[in-house]
């Protein structure tokens, strides 16, 4: 195999590997959407959170975990994203 036939077949791999303008934009779409739920979900429970905190100090510690818990939706879209 020469050096010509080796940097095509390189090429050719490297841009059957690489991300396409769809692939990107359904990324974008997909993290954007878990992002959005996230913070939707957040409002209810941070405000559940903080009254509860209020009444009794020692639910800050639950408060805190389902407050931070909508995040990981978050957190896994990426983590799929950069897996896929």
């Amino acid at each position: 195999m020469s050096e010509l036939e080796l940097a095509e077949t390189v090429m050719q791999a490297g841009q059957a590997a690489g991300p396409t303008l769809e692939n990107t934009g359904a990324a974008a779409v997909a993290v954007g959407l878990a992002a959005l739920a996230a913070g939707y979900a957040e409002r209810g429970i941070g405000a559940a959170a903080v009254g509860a905190i209020a009444e009794d100090d020692d639910m800050f510690v639950p408060g805190l975990i389902m407050t931070v818990l909508p995040e990981t939706l978050v957190i896994l879209a990426l983590v799929t994203v950069f897996i896929v």
